[in-house]
């Protein structure tokens, strides 16, 4: 028992970190109906100038962080003027189209500045083990959950309680109704991107610091996708619980599972899990049920 209490806490802090990526999902569905396959891209590129700037130029850590949160909201301007603005009102097909774009184009810069080599990225949090009884947990997964948990309250209370939150859900539903009654749709996307770009910078520092900055956090970052399909592409709380039965699963199938069936099960289990609830649930556990009348 204690054995399987391990290993599903530390299922669930897995998914509190696959949550944080899903979030700059979500924020950019919420405002623009579209899904963001850049958000990936986002993560890798924040983790890279700020491992960049404190590895390889000696910037002090706590100079790097704000530079790169101002950094992401340049970022999420540069978007809005160029790619997003001349797609107002089409179809979400081609702004989504667009974003893949972004992905490459994301990549492609943060190599040009920093290269493709891997960094450690020591962001000051300890890793020490501890242990409750029997059982193995780490301070760094601790520490992070709580970080984590703290910025989804936060976005929570942005979402529901503040006229720009109310602003976002108001877009999400018409982008020409919203512009209709006077909501300017570029102020909300800059305001929109830039959350989402200070979430990235949040998740890059998590993951960068548990397993280094390297294009293979992109891969990770996918991980994000079942906990979206799951959780629904509009709900922050759903990111969140989806989060956790998606880590919770992963880690219990890989250790009860993997060696009857084969390793590497952690690759493509979450995906069955999602799959399995879509049948259900097809917009989710927690997104907005789809009614279309004639």
């Amino acid at each position: 028992m204690a054995f399987f209490i391990e290993v599903l806490v530390g299922g669930l802090l897995a998914g509190i970190m696959y949550s944080l990526v899903a979030l700059g999902f979500v924020l950019i569905f919420k405002a623009s109906g579209v899904f963001n396959f850049a958000q990936a891209a986002m993560v890798l590129f924040a983790a890279m100038f700020i491992a960049g700037m404190y590895g390889d130029w000696g910037v002090p850590f706590w100079i790097a962080i704000p530079a790169t949160i101002v950094l992401m909201i340049g970022v999420a301007w540069g978007i809005e003027r160029v790619v997003l603005r001349p797609l107002v009102n089409q179809e979400p097909i081609i702004m989504f189209m667009s974003t893949i774009g972004i992905f490459f184009a994301l990549i492609g810069i943060a190599e040009i500045f920093w290269g493709s080599r891997s960094r450690t990225l020591d962001v000051g949090i300890p890793s020490d083990p501890i242990f409750v009884g029997d059982m193995l947990f780490q301070m760094y997964d601790l520490i992070t959950a709580g970080i984590v948990a703290v910025l989804v309250v936060l976005l929570v209370i942005f979402s529901q309680k503040t006229r720009m939150g109310r602003v976002l859900r108001a877009v999400a539903d018409d982008h020409q109704a919203a512009q209709s009654v006077g909501i300017k749709l570029n102020t909300v996307w800059v305001v929109v991107w830039s959350i989402s770009g200070v979430v990235a910078v949040v998740a890059g520092i998590v993951w960068g610091g548990a397993l280094g900055v390297q294009p293979v956090m992109v891969d990770v970052a996918f991980k994000a996708l079942p906990v979206l399909l799951l959780g629904g592409l509009t709900s922050i709380p759903g990111a969140i619980i989806a989060g956790l039965i998606i880590g919770a699963g992963e880690a219990l199938a890989e250790v009860y599972l993997g060696p009857i069936i084969g390793g590497g099960i952690d690759n493509w289990f979450a995906y069955i899990i999602a799959m399995a609830f879509m049948v259900w649930r097809p917009e989710g556990l927690f997104g907005e049920k789809i009614i279309e009348r004639i």
